[in-house]
């Protein structure tokens, strides 16, 4: 039982979850950086080693971070892996790091690694966050890595550098510039869309966290519970007094005619 849960922790973020296609985060990377394969892989995987490790360490830290420090202290997690992949990246994958330029040290604030330390990392155990993580970069990585090649191919010709049909088909530029990541990018939302509906899942109708299936998480919710947060249950006793008030309000008004 325990292993067939972690098993659908892992494989929730490459295909139901899956955060560029389902969950519609981290799109700038994704339009920005997928001129190449090997771009998508070196964005995604620097990415899923962030994740991973942050994820592991809010999780070890979850008990002991303060409630109303928790979005700072998350960000300087993050930070610290984000700087440690970079210096990494330039001192063995120097192209890489040219070609992914700021987005590499921009994943500091990618909405997916956030997210993910908000919603899963800071109420779960290590190993399903680390699992989380995995995941969730795995997805990532496939989905930049696909973007790419799709672009690389009908804007190049190439597929990883290597001539595929640039020599008897005149490439179209235009995928690889912003309009052609767009189109694709629209393209492969559209088929995930239809197998969704096929197999009767929700569609993608918003964008970021609020087409997420789990978005009450991000919202003080509080998960495997039916416990409400102090916050939740305060909200809903101000609105009910609200309500109240104006009940009272049209009462009086009619018993006055």
């Amino acid at each position: 039982m325990k292993k067939s849960k972690n098993l659908s922790i892992l494989t929730n973020g490459i295909i139901k979850e899956n955060p560029t296609l389902r969950l519609v985060l981290g799109t700038c990377p994704t339009l920005a950086v997928t001129t190449a394969a090997i771009n998508g892989i070196g964005m995604g995987v620097a990415a899923t080693i962030v994740l991973v490790c942050s994820n592991a360490v809010i999780s070890l830290l979850r008990n002991f971070i303060p409630d109303k420090v928790r979005i700072p202290a998350f960000i300087t997690v993050i930070a610290g892996f984000v700087s440690v992949v970079q210096m990494l990246v330039k001192a063995f994958a120097p192209a890489i790091d040219e070609s992914l330029g700021i987005f590499l040290p921009l994943i500091v604030v990618n909405c997916i690694i956030l997210a993910r330390a908000e919603m899963f990392a800071s109420k779960n155990p290590v190993l399903p966050s680390i699992l989380d993580g995995l995941g969730m970069g795995i997805g990532f990585t496939a989905t930049l890595t696909l973007m790419g090649a799709i672009r690389e191919l009908l804007g190049a010709g190439t597929i990883f550098s290597l001539p595929v049909t640039s020599e008897f088909i005149d490439p179209m530029i235009i995928f690889l510039l912003p309009p052609g990541g767009f189109f694709v990018f629209g393209i492969l939302v559209a088929l995930s869309n239809a197998l969704a509906k096929k197999q009767g899942k929700p569609i993608v109708e918003h964008l970021g966290c609020a087409n997420c299936p789990s978005r009450g998480a991000c919202q003080n919710a509080v998960l495997d519970s039916e416990e409400k947060p102090a916050e939740c249950e305060k909200a809903e006793a101000e609105k009910a007094e609200k309500t109240e008030e104006v009940k009272t309000v049209e009462k009086v008004g009619g018993s006055d005619e």
